[in-house]
């Protein structure tokens, strides 16, 4: 099976050795999106609830990118450096993704990439729907 790179301008270019999304066949493998503002490449600000608007806004730009939408994301992996956001994070994700809900996990880590309060991940499969 051969695996195709999914690119673009944005969603923050990545800043190490990865790709923002690699698809092989109808699965799409969505790497972690911190909140950096892709113009900037600066963290979207201070308060927490700016930060995750900002990582789910970047990952479903990788989405869209992809050819997908919310509702061909099937799991989802949020990073956290304090769990006490966590119902925040439910409030958000509700701003962009719709019921059914994804499978997903939350953990709790000691620190992300660029001092960032939270990352998420994905996978989608096409044609879920």
């Amino acid at each position: 099976m051969t695996r195709s790179i999914i690119a673009t301008d944005t969603a923050p270019r990545a800043i190490g050795t990865y790709s923002q999304a690699v698809r092989s066949g109808d699965t799409i493998y969505l790497s972690g999106q911190i909140p950096l503002n892709p113009e900037t490449m600066e963290l979207a600000g201070p308060e927490f609830a700016d930060q995750a608007r900002q990582a789910f806004r970047n990952l479903m730009s990788v989405v869209e990118a992809a050819g997908g939408s919310s509702d061909d994301i099937v799991k989802l992996t949020v990073y956290l450096t304090d769990l006490t956001d966590f119902p925040v994070v439910n409030e958000i994700m509700a701003e962009f993704v719709s019921e059914p809900y994804p499978a997903r996990a939350a953990l709790g880590v000691a620190q992300l990439p660029r001092d960032a309060a939270i990352e998420i991940e994905g996978i989608l499969v096409m044609g879920n729907t």
